[in-house]
């Protein structure tokens, strides 16, 4: 697709931070309408009884795409859950990619089809495989980022966890660590308001989880994560700390999450109909497209185009994925289990 250059001056008095342009916002909108529409797909194709299970991005978008924005691919590290759709994207894996993983087709380039999806590690993108255990992901960054200190490399470990994972102990364990050592992560929770269908206030006594930072000697900030200027900002003040040898930061970014917790849940057994139309209001996608429009960067028919784009872009992806076979069944337990040598040997 071509891109169209925006009609509308852009608005100079925008005063974007250091690093963030008015063409890196245009691009991460781009990403994020591709999610949604990616997503969109991916819970329809579930519907339809194709895709076992997902857990929706829908509301994370613009905390996601600032979150990579902030970093550097080239050499930080990133330790995901498995509602960064988004997120891993605009890292740059393909919608071919993420298709193949929701429908368990041959090849798939995670896991080879064993695994939940986006779990696994990507041999292009600097991803770690996670375990599907609330909260696993923090210590195991901690360890990344002690790792990197000790061998003097030059790279952040972005740790994305929700506010469900911040009742864990593997959670207070890793800042605690993390404190104590002055280590380069960036502890990055995604407070949607609810633990599956636990509220934030049946979770913890403090409306705050930035707040919980001081505990570990380590800043804490909050953000709006339906702002993504707002959002880069935060961020990359807390890798820039990292970075520079000053150690950890707790950034709590507040989304909203659209949709059930997973195609599995019914949200509306749990939230009230207020609260479910209330967030709509909060939808990143709505919210970044009137930012960008309002200051000149994008304008309807670069808007539109962006949106077809995305459309095309699932529908090749979905035409692909479905064309592709299922894993042969001989192959289930290579690569998972010991192959046998001779003699007596047990699975």
């Amino acid at each position: 697709m071509t891109q169209s250059t925006s009609q509308t001056p852009v608005d100079t008095d925008l005063n974007l931070p250091d690093g963030l342009t008015a063409e890196r916002l245009l691009s991460a909108y781009k990403t994020m309408c591709l999610s949604r529409a990616l997503d969109i797909r991916i819970w329809t194709l579930n519907r339809q009884g194709k895709a076992a299970i997902a857990a929706s991005a829908q509301g994370h978008e613009a905390a996601q795409v600032a979150t990579v924005m902030a970093t550097d691919p080239t050499r930080d590290r990133y330790l995901i859950y498995y509602r960064q759709l988004t997120a891993t994207l605009m890292l740059g894996t393909t919608p071919t990619e993420m298709l193949s993983q929701f429908l368990a087709r041959d090849g798939e380039i995670l896991s080879a089809a064993r695994q939940f999806p986006l779990h696994g590690s990507h041999p292009r993108v600097d991803l770690f495989s996670f375990s599907n255990v609330v909260g696993t992901q923090l210590p195991q960054a901690v360890g990344v980022a002690l790792a990197d200190k000790m061998k003097n490399r030059d790279s952040v470990t972005i740790s994305f966890f929700g506010d469900g994972a911040a009742s864990q102990g593997d959670c207070h364990e890793a800042m605690n660590f993390a404190g104590i050592h002055k280590l380069p992560v960036v502890f990055l929770c995604e407070n949607n308001r609810y633990a599956i269908s636990v509220p934030l206030h049946q979770q913890m006594p403090v409306e705050s989880i930035a707040s919980r930072a001081s505990s570990y000697g380590i800043p804490g900030i909050e953000v709006d994560g339906t702002d993504i200027i707002a959002s880069y900002e935060a961020i990359k003040e807390a890798v820039d700390r990292a970075r520079s040898g000053n150690g950890a930061t707790l950034v709590e970014l507040r989304v909203e999450r659209l949709l059930p917790h997973t195609t599995d849940d019914d949200h509306t057994r749990y939230r009230s109909q207020e609260d479910i139309d209330r967030m709509r209001d909060l939808d990143p996608i709505p919210i970044t497209e009137a930012l960008l429009k309002r200051h000149g960067i994008l304008d309807e028919s670069t808007d539109q185009e962006f949106k077809e784009w995305a459309r095309q872009e699932v529908d090749n992806a979905t035409d692909e994925v479905e064309a592709l076979p299922f894993p042969p069944i001989g192959e289930m337990y290579t690569g998972v289990l010991e192959e046998p040598t001779g003699g007596n040997s047990h699975a």
